[in-house]
């Protein structure tokens, strides 16, 4: 398999680029803090065909855009209000400001190397404040119902009828008569960032997903793809990846 980066082209199959996540743990009794991605992107990635690559999320990591074939960017804590001009909701969960603005610059860095990208439930969201766009931080309080984040004892997701745009890339991902979500998100879209398209809906009119127009693959998902058994965004991601 032939993988083409910027123009130049290697052999091997195409390496995917992950975000890590970072949370603290307790391991052979002591507390540390570890970088990580769920497995089930790793192994959906892998049963594809690529390489999956764990990325921190350190000052200077968007230099490796031109190493990589692809870029996920899966779920996590809410992103820092002040990105998009806001002051936090109370409800509002930011935990790695810092961390924020090095996963815009390597997502900004993918887009402009023209790298296939997919972002997951908070991916979708970056996605959104890259392009200017704000947040609706407390969902319930826009959508009347806490649907999209079930309020429940154990991680419950939230199953809503899409509505999907037709002709769209994800349209062409999911291609079924009656596609659902899965979903666990208590923010989503507010004001669409420039140069994005809103190609997915819920009943309530939450936006569920988005695609950057005029790019060859970049789109944002609201649902937690990878918490399910369904592997067809991972497969298009790595899809994309192989084009030349």
């Amino acid at each position: 398999m032939e993988s083409v980066m910027n123009g130049s082209a290697r052999t091997g199959p195409p390496v995917i680029g992950i975000c890590a996540r970072t949370a603290p743990v307790a391991f052979q009794g002591d507390d540390m803090v570890v970088s990580f991605a769920l497995q089930a992107h790793l192994a959906f990635l892998a049963a594809a065909g690529c390489t999956p690559l764990l990325l921190p999320l350190l000052p200077g990591v968007e230099a490796v855009a031109d190493r990589i074939d692809g870029l996920l960017i899966p779920g996590g804590p809410d992103l820092d209000p002040a990105l998009y001009g806001e002051d936090p909701h109370p409800g509002t969960r930011a935990a790695t400001p810092d961390a924020d603005r090095v996963e815009l610059a390597l997502t900004r860095a993918a887009l402009d190397a023209g790298l296939p990208v997919l972002g997951v439930c908070r991916g979708m969201q970056l996605l959104n404040v890259l392009h200017g766009g704000t947040l609706h931080q407390h969902l319930p309080e826009v959508a009347g119902h806490d649907g999209h984040r079930p309020d429940t004892p154990s991680f419950t997701l939230g199953a809503h009828p899409l509505k999907l745009e037709p002709g769209s890339r994800i349209a062409g991902v999911l291609d079924e008569d009656a596609p659902q979500t899965a979903c666990h998100h208590h923010q989503a879209v507010n004001r669409l960032g420039a140069g994005l398209t809103a190609t997915g809906w819920a009943q309530d009119g939450t936006v569920e997903a988005v695609e950057v127009t005029d790019h060859p693959f970049a789109v944002g998902v609201q649902w937690e793809a990878g918490f399910t058994p369904d592997r067809r965004l991972h497969q298009a991601l790595v899809r994309a990846a192989r084009r030349p």
